[in-house]
This record gives structure tokens, sequence and C-alpha cells, in this order.
């Protein structure tokens, strides 16, 4: 993200469309952060910030408040607690008034064209005044009278720059509006005068110096500096010093510009500061990535640097044997036949020149030699190349032109689309798509533009899996291999030998990138990695971390394409489904123990590999990640792969009960029945029992689920599986906690946690956490309780286990809730709603909705809380799930209560009678004997009231868990009424 004070408070997301900050205070809050980018900002500060002269009841939770809104706007980690307050945890350089500072520093180092030219980079970021929302608040005004001063000196500095290259004329009558409303600066009028004064207007240059004093006099008392005063007086006699510097002619034959080079600035600025320290600079990069757009501006902005002149070199179709010859003629050396490189050395000696080579990929060899010849003859020579592959010499300094980010590269798509295409309407998704399919490759984005006016966006996004039948033409007066997407891809394969062609087609079978062993494995072959290598130098093969080696997605479109010329496909996607069920199948039990963590993050990053060898629908393979879908909270995936791999003939009993336990999970199946057959010795069907068992809890038929853990613990028994043993104890504590058997529940549980700290498996620690902090809760304990919910919320979070992390911060908030901490209980259970959603995790978006519900009743918001329950209570009738509808209608009761309707509170709480009974859990009999006490006390039978909250307290006491005090409001309340009467 990016963050704008430079103007109105803003944020632009990375495709760099603005976000909406909504509410007053959490604007003031974000600006309070982004005033001190990088640093923690004092709590207390803060809450002066947001509240000076009438703080809230509670000035810290108010706060805290404030932070989970903005969280929810930037992210869950943008903002982090440090003591002693809270940090925008975002680079500075995101920030534009960092961003301006940065641009004036680099401005006080430079000369000349550059100079100006960073200082015009540095006000465009100006949007208005800054922070103009809160130029009234007094926490703002220091940063914005500062900004606004930095302002002022930058543009006095940028005029001073303009005058020293001459552009006296334009500035003369530029400065009038801003000298008018700074008339006391004495700075921005010394410059004024200057420009008047050389642009032959001396009788304005001395009514501006009048003007200057009287104002001085009249409003401070003062005469004009010593400076400005010797100003005047040389303007007076017409000193020679103030004539205007001459301008030189600049030796060039650089093209001129025809467009804006969009998304450049930082990169021109970059490379232009490379040469400073360098004499040669390499920009290597895929074909289109712009590495000549980017030589030439570069080139543009150090003219003035170079004054026996800046030569652009074009050697894209030039032989090996005729650089020297091209080189020679854009300089105008004589070609006499012979030692045309002295000849060369001998016309650059004693020269400051900037040669620029581009497009040396077919001939770096060549001109790598020339190159180094004519660097060690002429020291004031500078060389810019561009090239696929390095020009590999001594001293060369490489930089790695990027694709464009994605807000860059929607500005580049939106400019050009809008000139090939006026007043056709862009749809920003469709837009994104477009660029993020492209790959911000600028040339792509190019060409794409040209074909919004026949297409649209929404169409030519559409159409991009055919892209180069799509992109086949663009701009006439482009190079030949820059005409269409193939013939520049094109342009790059033929420079391959057949080794390399062929493991650059097979690299194609992987989606988003493969590790050096994964392209060793599908691609064969003796030496992959020197061939892999050499696709690197080219820019063909884009190298990450790990190291990671990919495709760019159009190179990958053209790969597939000549591997099914080469009639390969099927082969390579074998072995592709080979390699990939291998890691899986090896990775399954790694994710039963201590190295889980690494594990998941390494299937983390092939992720897309995986889909791509499920798409035959490949039984082994879904199998083998389902314990991976479980661990990342990737329900929704799991069950559409299981799915798939069942309709398409998988016959195992196996895929089948992964499939029913996470259709549960999903919300997408009701109560399973029981396989026919136990797991037997078969530890992966035993695994998914289990799991299944787990899905079962608090749905359908209790004993239906506790038989199939019994089935799952008589196979793990047998095989003397210590993990299988350990899961099947945590369901087994989940399962007695539902029916009400609390010291049973905590036994298993504890007996559980024991066996995972031992084996080191952090997720079964966090789930099984979940039985002990619920019992800490019955209990009353809600100290233990809320410590037991965070520490295994942490562990999830360090796991990334995002389900397990969904139930944690429903559990916190249910905690919140007992102790009196609404606000944050609403918010605790909001997050979780969000993040459970999110990951398709239905059974914890419900959990969340229900804690909602609960809280909005308790706190008198009647229709709120209805409305979230009689959401869920039809889903929960079809999941059969009794124990939360059990829950829902005691709750729907208790709202007809508090509305005095005793008759409607009656029914609600007698059809909760029938389905608490049917749970076997004690304490939901206790809580709709609860609700129709109070039913029948609004309806005046207080006798029967009073027996009945006796039956649900005797009830309570026998499962050794009374109702704790933070849990006997409805109960005291319905006493209340029975005492009136």
């Amino acid at each position: 993200m990016r963050f704008g004070v430079l103007g109105p408070l803003a944020v632009w997301g990375p495709d760099g469309r603005q976000v909406r900050v909504p509410e007053v205070k959490v604007r003031a809050l974000l600006a309070g952060l982004l005033i001190e980018p990088g640093r923690v900002v004092p709590a207390d500060r803060l809450i002066d910030a947001l509240w000076l002269g009438s703080l809230p009841a509670n000035p810290a939770g108010a706060l805290q408040t404030r932070v989970s809104q903005l969280r929810r706007v930037l992210g869950k980690d943008a903002v982090v607690a440090r003591p002693p307050g809270y940090l925008l945890q975002v680079p500075p350089s995101e920030v534009d008034a960092v961003r301006f500072q940065e641009l004036l520093t680099r401005a006080g180092a430079s000369t000349g064209r550059a100079r100006v030219d960073l200082l015009a980079d540095a006000l465009a970021l100006w949007r208005g005044p800054a922070l103009i929302e809160f130029a009234d608040d007094e926490f703002a005004r220091a940063e914005i009278a500062r900004l606004e001063e930095l302002r002022l000196t930058a543009l006095e500095e940028q005029a001073e720059a303009r005058l020293e290259i001459g552009e006296h004329a334009m500035l003369a009558d530029e400065l009038g509006d801003l000298v008018a409303r700074h008339p006391l600066r004495e700075r921005l009028r010394a410059a004024q005068l200057k420009a008047l004064y050389r642009a032959g207007r001396q009788g304005e240059a001395l009514d501006g110096y009048r003007l200057l004093r009287e104002h001085l006099d009249d409003e401070l008392g003062l005469e004009p500096g010593p400076e400005l005063a010797a100003l005047h007086q040389a303007i007076l006699r017409q000193d020679p010093s103030l004539a205007a510097p001459r301008r030189q002619t600049r030796r060039t034959n650089l093209p001129a510009a025809l467009t804006d080079l969009i998304g450049r600035d930082a990169a021109v600025s970059e490379v232009a500061g490379l040469l400073d320290a360098a004499r040669l600079v390499t920009l290597t990069g895929p074909g289109g990535v712009g590495k000549t757009s980017l030589a030439l501006e570069t080139a543009r902005r150090l003219a003035d640097s170079y004054p026996d002149g800046v030569w652009l070199v074009e050697l894209a179709s030039t032989p090996a044997e005729s650089v020297a010859e091209v080189v020679a003629a854009a300089l105008d050396v004589r070609d006499e036949g012979s030692a045309l490189a002295d000849h060369l050395s001998d016309a650059l000696r004693g020269q400051r020149v900037l040669l620029v080579l581009d497009n040396c990929e077919q001939v770096a060899g060549a001109v790598g030699r020339l190159t180094a010849h004519l660097l060690r003859a002429a020291p004031g020579l500078r060389v810019l190349a561009t090239s696929q592959e390095p020009l590999g010499i001594g001293g060369e300094q490489l930089w790695n032109v990027p694709p464009l980010p994605s807000a860059d590269a929607v500005r580049l798509f939106t400019a050009r689309a809008a000139a090939s295409a006026p007043g056709v309407a862009l749809d920003p998704e469709a837009v994104s798509a477009i660029c993020a399919r492209l790959d911000g490759l600028p040339l792509a984005l190019e060409l794409a533009a040209t074909r919004v006016r026949a297409l649209g966006v929404r169409e030519l996004a559409a159409r991009l899996d055919d892209r180069f039948r799509v992109l086949g033409s663009g701009r006439s007066d482009a190079p030949a291999r820059q005409r269409t997407l193939r013939a520049m891809i094109d342009w790059s394969w033929e420079l391959l030998g057949p080794e390399e062609q062929t493991v650059l087609r097979r690299l194609a079978v992987h989606a988003d990138g493969c590790t050096l062993a994964a392209a060793e494995a599908v691609c064969g072959g003796d030496d992959v990695l020197g061939l892999l290598a050499r696709l690197v130098d080219r820019s063909l093969v884009v190298v990450g971390e790990g190291p990671r080696y990919r495709l760019l997605e159009s190179v990958a479109a053209y790969c597939q394409e000549r591997l099914e010329e080469a009639g390969e496909r099927e082969e390579i996607r074998d072995r592709h489904r080979a390699y990939y069920l291998a890691l899986a199948e090896r990775a399954a039990p790694q994710l039963l123990g201590p190295e889980q963590r690494q594990w998941t993050v390494l299937l983390d990053a092939e992720s897309a590999n995986f889909r791509a060898a499920l798409d035959g629908g490949d039984e082994r393979l879904a199998n083998a990640l389902a314990w991976y879908w479980v661990l990342r909270g990737r329900l929704g995936e799991g069950r559409r792969w299981l799915a798939s791999a069942v309709e398409r003939g998988g016959t195992s009993a196996t895929t089948q009960t992964w499939l029913d336990a996470f259709m549960l999970r999903t919300g997408e199946a009701h109560g399973c029945p029981p396989p026919e057959d136990g797991p037997g010795d078969d530890m992966e069907l035993a695994r998914a029992t289990a799991f299944l068992a787990f899905a079962m809890v608090g749905i359908g038929d209790p004993a239906a689920g506790e038989e199939v853990a019994e089935r799952a613990l008589t196979a793990f028994r047998r095989a003397g599986e210590p993990w299988g043993i350990a899961f099947v104890r945590s369901v087994r504590a989940r399962q007695a906690q539902v029916r009400g058997d609390l010291d049973a529940a905590r036994t298993y549980a504890e007996q559980s946690r024991s066996a995972f700290a031992e084996l080191g498996d952090r997720w079964g620690q966090v789930q099984v956490s979940f039985p002990l902090g619920q019992h800490a809760e019955i209990d009353g304990d809600y100290e233990r309780a809320a410590r037991i919910h965070r520490e295994s919320l942490r562990m999830a979070e360090e796991l990334e286990l995002w389900t397990e992390v969904a139930d944690r911060l429903s559990l916190l908030g249910r905690i919140a809730q007992l102790t009196g901490q609404q606000e944050q209980a609403d918010d605790l259970h909001r997050r979780a709603m969000a993040l459970a959603a999110e990951h398709g995790y239905t059974v914890g978006e419900e959990f969340a909705a229900l804690g909602l519900a609960l809280g909005a009743r308790r706190q008198g918001r009647l229709e709120e809380a209805e409305e979230l329950l009689r959401t869920w209570l039809a889903w929960d009738r079809a999941l059969d799930s009794d124990p939360a509808i059990a829950l829902i209608l005691a709750e729907l009761g208790f709202v007809a209560e508090l509305r005095g309707d005793a008759e409607g509170a009656l029914a609600l709480h007698e059809e909760g009678m029938a389905t608490a009974r049917r749970t076997g859990d004690p304490r939901a009999v206790a809580l709709a004997l609860e609700g129709m006490a109070g039913a029948l006390a609004l309806g005046g039978e207080a006798e029967r009231a009073r027996e009945l909250l006796a039956e649900a307290e005797a009830l309570r006491e026998s499962t050794g868990a009374p109702l704790p005090p933070a849990e006997r409001g409805d109960v005291d309340r319905i006493r209340a009424a029975l005492a009136r009467q």
C-alpha cells in the first residue's frame, strides 16, 4: 500500500486504486501514525490526537477499537502494538512525505537538468495542502507547518535550478502567482527578480524589489536582507554577472520521446546513479520489459552531464563482425578498413561521452570485447547497454529491469488505452486482470491497449488465453520484433541452442515456478543446472528465493505451444505429476510432528503445481494432500479436489472418508454414517477416519461419531501409532464435552496435550486447547481460559493455521464478553467471522456469528441478535447439529421473553428442550429449563417457574459445573421477576 499526506489523507492499494478509510477518528489515527512513519507513536499521544478535551470513559479501549477498525482497512499486520504505543508497519518509502524528502536529498546532490527533474518529481507528489482535513487539529499542526516549509523551500530550489539551465523566460511569468502568495520570502523573490531581468524585463524586476521592501516595512518594520539588496544594485547597474548562462547545444542522436515513460521514475534515477559509480551499466531483462525505453530516458536526463555527446547505437540486426562499424557510424568516426577499434579509441580518448548500446543479446560477445577495449582507452567514456544477457566483462554493473508493479502497469495500460480508444469505459477489475496476466510487461501492455477499441477491456481480458492471436499486431513504426507478442518471444527463442530450447519448453509445464530438483526431474538431461543458468542470463527464466525458477506467463504460453509441437506434452505432464505426487507423499508424515511448519511452508510454495497435477483427478495426490489442506484451512479447496477424484472414478475408502469429513467442516453435508469397516492396518485411512470423527463432533448422532472415533483408535493402537492415539483422545475430549461429561473431557484433553507436546506436533497442541480452554470457562476461571486461548492463538498464527486462528478469536471474544468487554468481544467475533468465511470454514463462521448474537442480545440489540440467530438456525437444522440448534432456540426464546412475548418464548424453549435432550448434555437441558422458567414467570406461572429453576440448578450441580457469576444474568433476571410476583 501507498500512503499520502501531501494533500488530503489518502491510501492506495496494490492495484493503484484508492482505499476508503471510514470514520473521522480512524482517519485521525492513521494521520497520527503517518506523521512518524517507521516509529512507535505513544498511545497517550494518539489518544490526545483523537479525543483532546473530551476523553471517552476507557481511552485505551477506545483507541484499541479504532486500531482494530484501521487494521480491517489496511490488513491485520499493518498496525502493531509496540510499547509504549502503536507502529504503522509499512516501509517509510511508501509514504509520500518520505519519498518527497528523499527526492529533495538526491536533488541536493545533483546538478543541471537532473536536479531540475528530481525537484519536479518531488513537487509532483503534492495533491494540495498537507493533511488539509486536520489543519485545525493540534496534533498535526507542527507536521503540516514543517511539510509546507519544505515544499516552499523545494519551490525556491527548483526556481534557482531552472535559472541555472537557462529557463528564465518561462520562470518570469510562472513565479508571479507564487510570489504573490508568499510576498515576504526573499529567496523566492530573488529568483523572480533574476528571471525577469534575464528575460529583458528590468523594470518589472525593480518593481518587484520595491513591492518586497514595502511589504517588509509595513508588516515587520524591516529592510530587505543584504543578499537581496546586492541583487537590486546589480540589476540597477546591469552587472554582467547576472547574464543568463549560455545553454550548450546538445550533441546527441537520441530520438525524441513520443510518449511519457510511465512507472520508471525511480528506475531512471537509480540507473543514473549507477552510471556515476560504474563506467559500464548493462540493463538486462526479458524481451518487452522496457530496457530500451529506460535506457533512452536515462540518457536524455543525463545529456547535460556529457559535453561531448550522448550517442545511441542500435545493434538488433547487426552481425558480430560489424559491431565496430555500426558504433563508428553512430559516432561519425571514419572507417578506414583496419584497426577500427583503435580509431574509435583515439576518437573517444579525452572526451566525456555516454554511449548507449541497445539490443546487444545476439552479439553480446563481440560487444563485450569492443566495450572493454574502448573503456580501457577512454577514461571519460560511460556505456549504458541493454541486453537479455550480460556482456560478461570486468567492471560490468548489471541492473535487471523488472516488470512494472501492478499500480504502474495499470497506469500505463490506462493511459495507452485512453489514447487508442478515447471514451471507451475501462472497467478497473478487467484492467487489473489484463495487467496481471501480461506480467506487467510494458510492450505487452502497449500491444493490448491497441485492442481496447475493438474488444473493450472485459472481452480483451477474457481472450488472453489466446494471447498470441489477440495481440497479433501493434504499432507499424515499431521494430518488426516488437510488432506482435509472438514476434517478441520468437526473437529470444531463436537465439537459443537446441538444449536450451528443450529445457525452456519443458519448464512451461510448471505452474508458478519450480525448484532446481523439480526442473531436473521434469526436464531431464545431463546439465539442467547449467542450461538453467544460461536461460536466467538470457532473461527468459526468472530466478527467485529458494532458488525458484519461473517463466513469465506469456513466455510460458509460448513454450507450451512449443511443447505441443515437439510432441512431448503428455510425457512431460506425466513426469510433472509423478514428481509432485512423490513430494506430497514424502511430506505427508512430516506434517504430523515437529517439522510440520517447515513442510507446510515448502508445500505452500508448490500450491500451484499441486493444482496443476490434480487437474486430472489424481486420487493418490488428493489423499496425500488432505492433511496439508486441513493445516492450512483450505477446506473448500480440499473438498473440491477430493470430490473431483471421486467423480473421476476414485474408489478408495480413504478418499471418500476425507471427502465426507471436509463436507462436514464446510457445512455442505449432514451427519455422515460411519464407514462399514474399520481402517484395519491402513494408517492413511485411519487418519481420515479420525478426522471424520473430529468433523462429526456436535453434528448428527453423537453415538455414530463416537463409533467412528473408536474404529480409528483401534487401528492406531494396533499399529502403535502415538500421533493417531493423541488425536483421537482430543476428539473424545470434545465428544465428552458435548454430552456434558466434563471430567472425562478434561482427562482426555490433558492426555492428548501431553502426547502432542512430546511428539512436537504444534497443530495438535493448538486444537486440544479448545476443550481445555472451554473447560476453564465453564469453571468460571476466565483468566486461565484467556491464557490458554491466547497461547494457542499465537501458535496458530505462527503456523498459519487460519481455521484454528478463527476459532481462537471467537473463543477470546467469548471470554471478553463474559468479563464485560463487549466492544472488544464484538470486534474479535467479527474478525473471526471474516477469517472463517475467507477460508470457506463455515462451521467457524457460524461459531463466530453465534458469539456476536449472544453479545447483541445481552446488550439489548434484540433485532440484530434475532437476525443472526435465524440466519444460522436453518443451516444448523440442515446440518443436523443438535448442540447448535439447542443454543439458538434458547437464545431466540430469551429474545422473545425480553420482548414480553411469553407464549412465543415458551414455544421456542420447549422445542429447544426436545433438541437438548437429544444431545445428552445436562447443561443444554438446564439452559432450556431456565428459558422455560423465564417464559412461565412472564406469563404469571411463578410456582412452576421456580420449580424449573431449581431443577436446572440441580442438573448443573450434577455435572460439577454450576453457573459462574458472569453467566447468571438470565437466571438472576428471572429470579428478580419472580421475587416481584
